[in-house]
């Protein structure tokens, strides 16, 4: 497994509850452009239509090796692939108020592309600022125990 792009703001923005795995549909030139690491996750996220789950908003750039680019979007739609059970139960989920679909991360799984993303709940100004203060102290500890075994 060979990760691609990661989505920072996720784990900040969002407490993410449960996670899920999913195919992209792509063309060939999207996925040679993925591959070579130019995919943006940045501002991205899942959205339901009737019954099924889109990638919105990730920027894949076109590919530069590819033919014409005129009528090529980078940030169209792309159809998620899960299975009927997977995604009524994450439909059924996303309902509750509060809840979204975010895009985790993008790897490789053998030779396919899969998206990691989660069902989360936003968080408030006030947990960001715990989880900052936790990270800042966690950090002051590693600090001093590294300064203090040397």
């Amino acid at each position: 497994m060979t990760i691609i792009a990661i989505n920072k703001r996720s784990s900040f923005d969002y407490e993410i509850l449960e996670k899920f795995e999913a195919g992209l549909v792509l063309s060939g030139q999207e996925t040679k452009s993925i591959k070579t690491g130019h995919i943006s996750l940045k501002e991205s996220f899942v959205t339901i239509k009737g019954s099924e789950l889109y990638l919105t908003n990730a920027h894949i750039p076109f590919y530069k090796h590819a033919g014409n680019s005129a009528a090529y979007d980078p940030t169209r739609p792309r159809k998620l692939l899960l299975r009927k059970e997977e995604i009524k139960r994450i439909i059924g989920k996303a309902r509750i108020e509060g809840l979204t679909l975010v895009p985790i991360r993008v790897y490789t799984k053998k030779r396919y592309l899969k998206l990691e993303f989660g069902i989360a709940k936003g968080k408030k100004k006030f947990d960001k600022r715990q989880d900052i203060k936790r990270k800042e102290a966690e950090r002051g500890m590693r600090r001093m125990l590294k300064s203090h075994n040397t």
